[in-house]
């Protein structure tokens, strides 16, 4: 999509002008804005675990298509019962099932959650690998996984995660024209200033969950709101 100014739109009733939406003044403003919200699921495992890759990578994989406190309290309980790649992969994932039960798609997941551990196990000596080839080996393990397992567990700043929300508000500000949350990744790569790939995430998200939403977004209460040319919004909430 060619960032450039001028351009007049119109969403439903209402018009506007298509501004660029600068990355790094929007991102400014959102990271003083979700100050005070609730982060999302994993980064508060990753902070009350001291970054600690196994547990990032396991709720990860838990967090597809599920809100953040199915996803946060599905973890504790599988945490509490197995803390290792080696005592999860022992689990028979008829328990694992029921530990993680509601997660979307539970029964999937178990298998893909004893099954990863016992890749970690006998491929990488019980420890989540650090790389991104390496993550992609392991079963139920896609880009948005290895990306924030390397960024929250690793320090990586070389990363951007990305998810629906970070999908959904890159295309709705006008940073990127993709399809598809990889295309957007590598898209985001180019339109983002380094220093901010590894944050990306965690500030779209918060925002995404709280005001940006999918369906009638908080456009009146958004601190962006001068600055974003709505694309693809047709109806504003409250």
């Amino acid at each position: 999509m060619s960032r450039t100014t001028g351009t007049t739109r119109t969403t439903g009733t209402d018009s506007y002008t298509n501004r660029v939406s600068n990355p790094v003044t929007v991102l400014k403003r959102l990271e003083r804005a979700i100050r005070g919200m609730d982060e999302p699921a994993v980064e508060k495992i990753s902070e009350d675990t001291r970054e600690d890759p196994f547990r990032v990578l396991i709720a990860t994989m838990l967090s597809a298509q599920t809100r953040d406190p199915v996803t946060h309290a599905a973890s504790m309980r599988l945490f509490r019962v197995a803390r290792s790649p080696r005592t999860m992969a022992r689990l028979p994932a008829r328990k694992i099932e029921r530990l993680i039960y509601p997660v979307s798609f539970y029964r999937v997941k178990a298998v893909h959650v004893r099954q990863t551990c016992r890749a970690i196990v006998e491929h990488f000596g019980g420890k989540v690998p650090a790389t991104m080839d390496e993550l992609l080996t392991l079963p139920g393990v896609g880009r948005k996984t290895a990306n924030l397992v390397l960024i929250l567990s690793h320090a990586s700043q070389d990363n951007i995660c990305v998810d629906t929300h970070v999908h959904r508000l890159a295309n709705r500000l006008g940073w990127v024209r993709t399809k598809t949350p990889d295309q957007t990744e590598q898209a985001l790569y180019r339109a983002l200033p380094r220093r901010w790939w590894p944050r990306v995430n965690l500030f779209l998200v918060t925002w995404g969950q709280n005001v940006c939403r999918p369906v009638y977004p908080r456009c009146r209460a958004c601190v962006v709101s001068p600055l974003c040319p709505r694309i693809g919004v047709t109806k504003q909430g409250s």
